[in-house]
């Protein structure tokens, strides 16, 4: 997949979701905010990682002082800048190369960044059309890499109370044609810890389902029931999954 093209492509197509809407509407799925609050979020989000990988950080940068980090009044001089923010990313880590820099799990090439704000930018772009009634369109080689994606920010997080307990696993099942093992995911925790796998197997709870709402279940967009994914197993799993993934 070319993370590039598909986080311009992506910013692009939330920008434009946008663009026309009221900015006080609000958005159901980040309590509490405005479609203007979750643009500001993205687009200063975007701009906080380019300034990591441009000054090769190698501790957080306080959204305080990201630079220009602030959309401009106007409409148009806001989506681009958002779009711009983007395009910072990428020229940003075609400046430092494979650079290791600040990270939530820990130093990582620079060019980590750019799948993570790839990722950020289409969920938040499900907030935004969940919010304007409009549609959520995702390839499903885009949308199960986001799901890849998400499952390793979450397996990677060293917290006192981890997203799956010991001895228990869970397992997704994309139905989309064409992903082939890609399309499957298990995540385990044993003695060695939380791990996953794009390997097939019987798990505690299992998922099934398209890419698209495979992703927007795990990252608590949408309900299984709202979705209709089939869910086999213990649910207690799935639920507590959820619970202790909130990012």
């Amino acid at each position: 997949m070319d993370f590039r093209a598909a986080l311009l492509d992506q910013t692009r197509d939330f920008g434009e979701l946008i663009r026309s809407a009221d900015p006080s509407t609000p958005v159901p799925t980040c309590p509490d905010w405005t479609l203007q609050q979750l643009f500001r979020h993205v687009g200063r989000g975007t701009r906080w990682a380019a300034q990591i990988v441009t000054d090769r950080r190698s501790d957080p940068l306080d959204p305080r002082d990201v630079r220009e980090g602030k959309p401009p009044d106007d409409p148009d001089a806001a989506i681009d800048w958002l779009n711009k923010g983007a395009q910072l990313v990428i020229d940003g880590v075609d400046r430092v190369g494979q650079t290791r820099v600040w990270t939530f799990v820990g130093p990582r090439p620079a060019g980590w960044w750019i799948r993570r704000r790839l990722h950020e930018v289409t969920v938040h772009k499900a907030d935004a059309a969940l919010a304007v009634g409009g549609a959520f369109d995702l390839s499903p080689e885009l949308a199960a890499d986001a799901i890849s994606e998400w499952i390793e920010l979450m397996a990677a997080q060293g917290t006192p109370h981890p997203p799956l307990d010991v001895g228990q696993s869970m397992h997704l099942h994309a139905t989309d044609d064409g992903l082939g093992p890609t399309g499957e995911w298990t995540i385990v925790h044993d003695e060695d810890g939380v791990w996953w796998s794009h390997e097939h197997g019987k798990s505690g709870v299992a998922l099934r389902g398209s890419a698209t709402d495979l992703l927007l279940a795990i990252t608590r967009r949408r309900t299984v029931a709202e979705l209709g994914v089939e869910m086999f197993g213990d649910d207690a799993v799935w639920g507590r999954w959820l619970e202790r993934t909130a990012f």
